[in-house]
């Protein structure tokens, strides 16, 4: 996939949500994630296409609908390749939130925890930091 391709994709998908249509949007973001070359992208492009979605601000009520969920769970793999390559601290977080949604608490908290371990080598002051002991203390 292109950095095009890509830039094009995201568009259409924050447009979709913009528009109200969540449910467009979260299929746009199962697409993207399962397209076998988002992986082909550099990390810092699939990571800004991630946190859209994963990073996105949701009120705790009503729960997350299913579609929700659904694109949360795409989110997982390309994830997890990150992870596995880069060993970045912020991706942890992002995997951890992914499977917080989809219901799976304890790989949360160890995505979480090995961030923090990361994180804590890296910048123990950065907030980043203390996001993911505030996400580690509330599981």
């Amino acid at each position: 996939m292109s950095k095009e391709a890509l830039v094009a994709a995201v568009k259409e998908i924050v447009t979709l949500s913009r528009s109200g249509d969540v449910d467009g949007s979260m299929d746009g973001y199962v697409a993207l994630f399962n397209t076998p070359s988002f992986g082909e992208n550099r990390p810092e492009d699939q990571r800004q296409a991630l946190k859209l979605l994963v990073l996105a601000k949701r009120p705790a009520n009503p729960p997350p609908s299913a579609k929700i969920v659904e694109a949360h769970r795409a989110a997982i793999g390309p994830l997890t390749d990150l992870v596995s390559k880069h060993n970045d601290p912020e991706d942890y977080e992002m995997l951890g939130i992914c499977h917080l949604m989809i219901g799976n608490e304890q790989a949360a908290a160890n995505m979480f925890r090995e961030g923090l371990t990361l994180e804590r080598a890296r910048n123990a002051a950065s907030d980043l930091c203390g996001r993911l002991m505030t996400r580690v203390s509330s599981i």
